[in-house]
């Protein structure tokens, strides 16, 4: 099998030759990922003393450390009164220009699965354009502008979407951070009142593409995961996938026609330092979640504190166990 029958296989739990596998750095990489780019911005980024201050998109200003996190937090939101609300000017995904990279790329002679990386997705943007603390009191205050609010988010993932599809992508990457430690930000109710019906609307219109939907989405996110599966996430992306009962989460993929994409767990193993913990966590989620599975490292190693040795570690582990030579991409590429 090529490297986009193999992603498929694993999605569609047909029996892959072995898992998927995404790996920077010159490794393995069954993927090829592409963004788009809106219509007439161009990021402001300056450093004052140690901290770091850059806007986007959406006209949100964030504040990161100099060589920590690779994102940081949200300084000033875009929409700190609701009378700002009509006057907020979201990104323009409706001209050409805005996929001419991703065309060229995804035209190109490739065996690997295209995916679209199309940003974060509703609540991940609203939340950033109130503030955080500020959002969750608008879910029991405001429900009228939040939905205003969220309806203007879904007009921009739409045209995303349709720019992803008409550029022939295999699939979208999206990303909600919707959990903590133990459990959702907000009720199952909450999702279900402000989102569900949303997601759905917009996965169709992937789905009519015959693009595949592909979810981030951080912390233990348990209560709603059948909820997605029903609205029509196709592979969750979780970096921390041992927050789960992973043998009922993988029970549950296998059930639903869907599949996991996630390195070792990020908090838990990979930051340990510890080489047998992470190969022996390599080896359990593989064993566990085979046939629905896409392995990948995490792209920011610095801002969880691990060093490059262990993700290796982990890397070398997952490739033993799948019987695949770890060095074949640099071969290649050689």
């Amino acid at each position: 099998m090529q490297p986009r029958e193999i992603i498929l296989a694993n999605i569609e739990h047909k029996n892959p030759p072995r898992p998927g596998l995404t790996f920077d750095r010159g490794r393995i990489n069954d993927m090829l990922g592409v963004g788009l780019i809106p219509h007439g911005y161009q990021q402001r980024r300056w450093t004052e003393g140690r901290l770091e201050y850059y806007d986007d998109e959406w006209g949100n200003l964030w504040v990161r450390m100099v060589g920590g996190s690779l994102k940081g937090e949200i300084f000033k939101p875009a929409i700190e009164d609701w009378r700002q609300l009509a006057d907020l000017r979201p990104p323009d995904y409706t001209h050409p220009d805005c996929a001419a990279h991703m065309n060229a790329i995804f035209a190109m002679p490739t065996d690997k699965f295209k995916l679209a990386h199309i940003g974060g997705w509703i609540f991940d943007n609203a939340r950033y354009l109130r503030k955080m603390e500020v959002y969750f009191a608008d879910m029991a205050l405001y429900p009228d502008e939040l939905h205003r609010l969220h309806a203007i988010v879904a007009r921009v993932y739409e045209q995303k979407i349709h720019l992803a599809g008409q550029a022939g992508a295999d699939g979208i990457m999206i990303g909600e951070d919707m959990g903590t430690q133990t459990g959702l930000l907000f009720s199952p109710k909450m999702f279900r009142f402000y989102f569900k019906e949303m997601y759905a609307r917009l996965f169709s219109i992937a789905h009519d593409y015959g693009m595949k939907v592909l979810m981030h989405s951080c912390g233990q996110n348990w209560a709603i995961v059948p909820d997605l599966l029903e609205a029509g996430v196709d592979v969750f992306q979780f970096d921390q996938p041992a927050l789960y009962d992973m043998p009922k989460l993988a029970a549950l993929l296998r059930e639903r026609k869907a599949a996991l994409w996630s390195p070792v767990d990020i908090q838990k193993i990979l930051p340990t330092g510890d080489r047998q913990l992470i190969e022996v966590g390599a080896r359990q989620m593989i064993d566990l979640f085979e046939g629905g599975l896409i392995c990948k490292n995490y792209g920011d190693l610095a801002g969880i504190g691990v060093k490059e040795e262990w993700d290796m570690w982990a890397y070398h582990a997952i490739c033993a166990r799948v019987g695949v030579d770890p060095l074949s991409a640099q071969r290649i590429e050689s």
